[in-house]
Formats: structure tokens, C-alpha cells, sequence
């Protein structure tokens, strides 16, 4: 009987075997997580599950008796330890698992500041996984103070959450301008303002020189001398691709584990899906680091391992909830020149992205409409006019016509 192991029980690894089952796959499928706890959501908890709207169960993206009823063996609290492609085993603290074709759903890991600087004191967390978010949850109260580092999307959303929750937050970004890495100054400028009006301090263009602290963390000195007291950290200084099992392996890696636009990567039947992997795309190799991308290209190599040779066509999306917005981001605004701000009624606004006469992406905040209507352009390869979408009384929806 074929047997399909998958290593990494986040959303990758549960839609991969959700899709080999739905495709009538009958041989034998094991999915190995490190964690206690079966796949699950990773975005609401920042959010949602932080601030206590979300109970644990609701997290899971399939109940248990999903697996058990699918006979998927799911082995979780198990870690692998090596795989060896020419023997095609899987090997962990247990046993040895052999494979047919094995899928490496390994996702990222969180960037951690340097024990030198006082990454590994007590109080400094980061937002990654289920108990990184519940060692921190008895921390939130009321007029405690918080010092997030970065200001990104985690670091964003955290502040929020905090900020919500009567929190004294200040936020420190290094860069120019918070979400420099990923958006127009355009949005930065918007999101800046709903922090500030929320009672968030950010500080943008200074660095982190060291935490204080003996043991517990109670403060940290910047690169302008400034000192700020505070009670815990969460650091939101990025993420990276979990190749340690991959490298070890001798697997390629470019920016992640090298996969084709199969999902193959370099060894026979070892298969690679989510934000562990890279992959070909418009005549280069991105990286994507989001929950559709993890869904879709795992569900295209459970479609391959079954022989069905269908290329991965990414149609990038993301999204971030902060206090009562709702950003939605279509498209990828690498190699912009141009951003178009559409103002629509209320807080709601649009930036359009666009290199040229090419549109690129759009960030839609509040704006649904802009988002369905700006990713449905992209991905038809269209390209309104920017005048035309600047003016609030163009009819977005006759620009698909056009």
C-alpha cells in the first residue's frame, strides 16, 4: 500500500491530507506536528485568541475525529528527526516511518533577538505558535506595559490587541516607517494614525540596542539612548523558513526549500508546500508567506502525488485585522513606482499599486469592494486607468468590463 507521510501539522500539512482524501487517495497517510494540539489556525492568535473572543477548540481547522474517521494516523508531540531520501524513511524519537512520497510542511520559525542583547530573558516573547500566545495571555492587563519591537503586521496587530485591552504600548520599528518592508508609505501613514489615536507610542527610526534586566526583562535602551521601562516584550522582527530537516537532508534551498512549480524538490518523491518552500513564479522564485498560499499549493501537491501534474499558479492575498479595520491585500507590490489613494465613505480607503501602466497590488482597508474588484483586475492581467481609479466617481465594478 502507498504511503504518504507529511512532516509539519500547521495548515499546510492538514489541507495536503484533507485533499488526498477527498481525491479518493486510499493508501496510508501519517501526519507528524511537533505540537500537542492538531493543525490549527495561526492567525487569530494575535487577535482574536489573545483577546480571549476565540476559544481553543475553535482554533482547530478540523476536529480530531476528522482524522481518526479519514484514517489519517496523526502523530502529534513528535519531532523528526532526520530523513534519509535514498532509504525513504522518516525518523523520530519513536521509530522509523517509511515512505512513498513524503511532503515537507515544515512552515517558519520566528526571528529571536540575540542572548546577547537580552533576547532570552524571561518576559521576551515572540508570536509564532499556540504556546508562545498562551505563555504571554495572563501578562495583558490593564495599564501593564508593553514594548513590541518591530512594526510589522504581528507587530501591528499585537500592539492592537494590547492597545484594546488598556495596555500601555509603545512600539519601536528601526526602519523609517513601520510596514516599510511590505507597503506603500501611503498605508504606513494610515495605520500609524489609528494607532496613535488608540494611545499607541511609536517610535520609528531607531534601533534596539540591549534589553534590561536580571533574569526578567524590565526595560530596553534604543540606539538613541532613550530608555523605556516595561513590564514584557513581544518581538515581531520577522520570520523564516523552517529548513533544518530539508538542509540536513541534502534537499536544495533557494530563500527556502526549492521546490518546482510541481511542488518537487530536488530528492524523488519528496514534495514541499507552504511558507517553508519556494517556488517558480513569473519567471523568477518568490516565497510566499500567507494562509491561502499554504492551502492552495498543498492541496496542488496532493493533486501531483496523485498524479494529476498540474503546475501551482499563486494568486497572492493576505490580509490583518487591527482594532475595527480589516485590511485585504491582493496582488504583490514589488517594483512599484506609483500608489493611487482611493478614498471611499467612512474610514474606508484603497491603495493601488502600480509599476508603469501595470497594476500590481492593493492594499484595501475597509474597502472590500476595492479588494474584490483590484484582485480580480490582477489576476486577469487588466490595468485601469489610475486617473480612473483615483476618482471616487468612477464605478469600480465597470472597470472589470473595460
Amino acid at each position: 500500500m502507498t504511503h504518504v507521510v507529511v512532516i509539519g501539522a500547521g495548515q499546510a500539512g492538514s489541507s495536503c491530507v484533507a485533499k488526498l482524501r477527498n481525491g479518493d487517495f486510499d493508501g496510508q497517510i501519517t501526519l507528524i506536528g511537533a505540537e500537542p494540539q492538531p493543525p490549527y489556525q495561526r492567525p487569530p492568535l494575535s487577535k482574536a485568541y489573545l483577546l480571549g473572543d476565540m476559544a481553543l477548540e475553535r482554533l482547530f481547522l478540523r476536529p480530531e475525529s476528522f482524522y481518526t474517521d479519514q484514517q489519517i494516523d496523526l502523530r502529534l508531540n513528535t519531532r523528526v528527526q532526520a530523513i534519509d531520501t535514498d532509504a525513504r524513511t522518516v525518523t523520530t524519537a519513536h521509530d522509523v516511518i517509511s515512505y512513498d512520497d513524503l511532503v515537507l510542511t515544515t512552515g517558519s520559525i520566528p526571528r529571536r533577538l540575540p542572548a546577547r542583547i537580552g533576547g532570552e530573558l524571561d518576559g521576551v516573547f515572540v508570536v509564532r505558535d499556540l504556546a508562545d500566545v498562551d505563555a504571554m495571555a495572563p501578562r495583558f492587563e490593564v495599564a501593564k506595559r508593553l514594548l513590541i519591537v518591530g512594526g510589522g503586521y504581528i507587530g501591528l496587530e499585537a500592539a492592537a490587541v494590547a492597545a484594546k485591552r488598556g495596555l500601555k504600548v509603545t512600539l519601536v520599528e528601526a526602519a523609517e516607517r513601520i510596514l516599510q518592508r511590505v507597503a506603500a508609505p501611503q498605508t504606513s501613514d494610515f495605520f500609524r494614525d489609528l494607532h496613535r489615536t488608540r494611545g499607541v507610542d511609536i517610535r520609528e527610526g531607531v534601533g534596539l540596542m540591549r534589553f534590561i534586566g536580571e533574569g526578567h526583562v524590565t526595560g530596553a535602551e534604543l540606539a538613541d539612548g532613550t530608555v523605556i521601562e516595561t513590564d514584557f516584550v513581544i518581538c515581531g522582527v520577522g520570520i523564516a523558513p523552517d529548513v533544518a530537516l530539508a538542509e540536513a537532508a541534502g534537499l536544495k534551498l533557494d530563500n527556502g526549500i526549492a521546490v518546482d512549480a510541481l511542488g518537487r524538490t530536488s530528492a524523488p518523491s519528496v514534495w514541499a508546500a507552504g511558507d517553508c518552500t519556494s517556488f517558480p513564479y513569473k519567471g523568477g522564485r518568490i516565497r510566499l508567506e500567507s494562509v491561502p498560499n499554504a492551502i492552495d499549493q498543498a492541496e496542488v501537491v496532493a493533486e501531483n502525488i496523485m498524479g494529476a501534474d498540474k503546475d501551482y499558479v499563486a494568486k497572492p492575498w493576505f490580509w490583518s485585522d487591527q482594532y475595527n479595520v480589516k485590511l485585504q491585500i491582493a496582488g504583490l507590490n514589488t517594483g512599484y513606482d506609483t500608489v493611487v489613494t482611493r478614498r471611499a465613505d467612512g474610514n474606508s480607503v484603497s491603495f493601488w499599486y502600480y509599476r508603469g501602466d501595470q497594476l500590481l497590488a492593493v492594499d484595501a482597508a475597509n474597502d472590500p469592494r476595492g479588494y474584490m474588484v483590484g484582485k480580480r483586475l490582477i489576476e486577469a492581467g487588466k490595468s485601469p486607468d489610475p486617473d480612473a481609479v483615483g476618482d471616487p466617481a468612477t464605478d469600480l465594478k465597470a472597470l472589470l468590463k473595460s
